[in-house]
C-alpha cells in the first residue's frame, strides 16, 4: 500500500475509534452546493463529513480491531459523517437532508461499539434530544415520591376540612 493511502487509513482509523458516533451515508448524485450545505449544517454540530472508499473503510476498521464495524456491508459510493457529541442531534441532521434531497439515504451507523442498521439510523433521529429523555427520566424517577406527598396532604387535609367543618357547626349551635 501507497504512504498516502497508508495514512489515510491511520486518519480514518483514528475517526473511527475517537467518535462517539458515526454514520456511513450514500450520496450519490448530490452535487457540491448541497454536498457543503449538509457539511456547513454538520459542523455547527461538532461533526464532520468526509467521502471515503469503503475498501479503506473496512480496512481501517480491522487494524483498529472493530470486529462488528468490518462486517458492515458498504456498497456504492459512501460519506462518512463523525464526530463527538449527541448522535440523535447528527441523525436528525442527516434525516432532514435526506428530506430535501432524495438521492441522500442512510446505509448504517456505529454508536458506542453497535452496528446501526438504516432502519436504526432512521429510529435514531425520531428520538427527542438528550436533555428532552434526560427530563422525561427525571419526571419519572420523581413522580413516586411527588405522588406520595399528594396523598400524604390529601389525608392531612381531609382531616383538616373535618375539624373546620365541625367547628363551624359548634360556632352555629352555640
Amino acid at each position: 500500500m501507497r504512504s498516502e493511502k497508508i495514512q489515510l487509513v491511520n486518519d480514518i482509523g483514528q475517526a473511527l475509534t475517537e467518535s462517539d458516533y458515526l454514520y456511513f451515508i450514500t450520496y450519490n448524485g448530490v452535487n457540491v452546493k448541497s454536498f457543503s450545505t449538509l457539511r456547513t449544517a454538520l459542523a455547527k454540530h461538532n461533526a464532520s463529513c468526509q467521502v471515503l472508499k469503503n475498501r479503506l473503510i473496512r480496512k481501517a476498521a480491522e487494524l483498529h480491531k472493530l470486529e462488528s464495524l468490518t462486517s458492515l456491508k458498504l456498497t456504492g459510493d459512501t460519506a462518512m459523517v463523525y464526530g463527538k457529541g449527541d448522535a440523535g442531534t447528527i441523525a436528525k441532521v442527516l434525516k432532514d437532508f435526506a428530506k430535501t434531497q432524495d438521492k441522500v439515504a442512510a446505509k448504517g451507523g456505529y454508536v458506542q461499539g453497535n452496528l446501526l442498521s438504516a432502519a436504526d439510523v432512521n429510529a435514531v433521529a425520531s428520538l427527542p434530544s438528550r436533555e428532552v429523555l434526560y427530563s422525561m427520566l427525571l419526571g419519572v424517577l420523581q413522580a413516586p415520591s411527588r405522588d406520595l406527598v399528594s396523598v400524604l396532604n390529601a389525608k392531612t387535609s381531609t382531616i383538616v376540612n373535618v375539624l373546620n367543618n365541625l367547628k363551624e357547626k359548634l360556632e352555629k349551635n352555640s
